[in-house]
């Protein structure tokens, strides 16, 4: 069943946000009011089945950066910006930058309902023509948030689409920076819950001394200092999904209890024998191998048994190195978008330079390279730089060359994987290895076997 649109409206004013979301209601739209462009970023995904609601000015990141950030995490995502008289030249603009459409103050609430209806409607059609391409084995929002091409990345998101919709609780082991909350989130954005709370726990920065009551609650007078009942972090996340966030590190003494939940899916807060019952979906991580935490008695076997009910490893970059130049190019797009600057096209030898490094620190790594590389474009000299820019055909030119000789540099020169990563035959890779002056032996060191 397709989950009902929600309309996110963000403005920092708390009157306002009641009275629109309120309006919105009862015009049968559901809407979900936020005081801030970070809450908004929290709530956004790619394939999120609804709209945004901004106000331009608001404290800290206004709606023009909100808007700019929103086209990264998904650039048909529809975006509406509220604005004062004085700002509608900006809101023009914002609209050439991606804005769906704008509204300007004071606005009558039939003309809201108007737009997002309409905005709405789109949204409906991109989902449906996203989730076609995906039937029909082209990319969809699963291959843009987990992007490439190598035999570990295709496994992954296969299985990653297999386990979603289902209920069944996941353990996702893989190194640090290698995507396994990437990969969690999107569990939850392709499962039945994907409308509901997608709670982050963070294990080791749980407070030793707190910990049971922020993950269960407290009623009042449980201990001292607690003046009034408070939920806990798995009742906010009721109806939704939890992620523990490197399991590993949760504390011996505390295992027996979360065992106690995930076998009942029950909760007792602090101070209280009335157990509440819990809805939710459990995801856990950790970034290194259990079986080891188990073999030492830091970790419960039978817990561990209760969590790996599908158990999915996530591969290191170095596992799917011939991924890394796709990967390091849309890492910068994401940067200059950003950053406001046009797409810069790295050149060939920094591409093969990358996919020979080792990586240790993974797709975080490599992300935070991407963001460097946009950024130090403005100490490049002038020859350099315009060596990013200039006539479209020429920059796509050279982007195609670019990701050619760093396929063939992260495959040590053999053609085969090439051709086959890459989706083209053979005799198109020659060509256009032809057509862009690639000679293997000068861009890898193959280790002479022939293709």
């Amino acid at each position: 069943m397709t989950p009902t649109p929600t309309v996110l409206f963000v403005d920092d004013d708390e009157s306002m946000r009641h009275s629109t979301s309120q309006a919105l209601e009862l015009a049968g739209l559901a809407c979900l009011p936020l005081s801030s462009a970070e809450e908004a970023l929290a709530h956004a995904r790619p394939g999120l089945n609804g709209a945004v609601v901004t106000d331009i000015r608001m404290p800290g990141m206004d709606g023009m950066m909100l808007l700019a950030r929103l086209r990264e995490v998904d650039p048909e995502l529809p975006v509406v910006l509220v604005t004062g008289h004085a700002e509608v030249q900006l809101a023009v603009d914002a609209m050439r930058r991606g804005a769906y459409d704008f509204i300007e103050k004071p606005f009558a609430m039939q003309e809201l309902v108007a737009v997002l209806r309409r905005a709405l409607e789109h949204r409906a059609l991109v989902l449906d023509n996203r989730r076609l391409r995906a039937v029909a084995g082209q990319q969809d929002d699963l291959e843009v948030r987990l992007p490439g091409r190598s035999a570990a990345a295709i496994d992954l998101r296969r299985r990653l689409r297999a386990i979603s919709p289902s209920e069944t609780d996941v353990l996702l082991i893989g190194p640090t920076g290698a995507g396994k909350e990437v990969a969690a989130r999107a569990i939850h954005d392709l499962s039945p819950r994907a409308q509901r709370s997608f709670v982050v726990i963070n294990c080791p920065a749980l407070p030793a001394q707190m910990i049971e009551s922020e993950l269960f609650g407290h009623e009042a007078g449980a201990f001292p200092g607690a003046m009034r009942p408070r939920f806990g972090r798995f009742e906010h996340a009721r109806g939704g999904t939890i992620l523990l966030d490197e399991i590993g590190s949760m504390p011996i003494e505390l295992q027996p209890r979360l065992l106690r939940v995930l076998q009942d899916r029950l909760i007792t807060r602090l101070g209280s024998n009335e157990p509440i019952p819990l809805d939710v979906r459990f995801i856990a991580t950790s970034k290194v191998d259990l079986a080891g935490l188990i073999a030492t008695g830091e970790f419960r076997e039978d817990l561990y048994w209760r969590l790996a009910v599908t158990h999915l490893r996530i591969p290191s970059l170095a596992e799917r190195r011939e991924d890394i130049p796709l990967l390091f190019l849309q890492l910068v797009r994401e940067a200059a978008a950003r950053h406001g600057r046009p797409d810069p096209v790295p050149p060939p030898e920094l591409l093969a330079d990358l996919a020979a490094r080792p990586w240790p620190g993974n797709v975080r790594e490599l992300r935070n390279t991407a963001e460097r590389w946009v950024l130090e474009l403005d100490w490049m000299s002038a020859e350099e730089s315009g060596a990013m820019t200039g006539r479209l055909a020429d920059r796509i030119a050279a982007f195609e060359r670019s990701i050619i000789a760093a396929a063939i540099a992260a495959n040590g020169g053999r053609l085969k994987p090439v051709y086959e990563n890459l989706g083209v035959s053979r005799k198109t890779l020659y060509e256009k290895m032809q057509k862009h002056g690639i000679d293997r032996h000068l861009v890898a060191d193959p280790d002479g076997s022939e293709d």
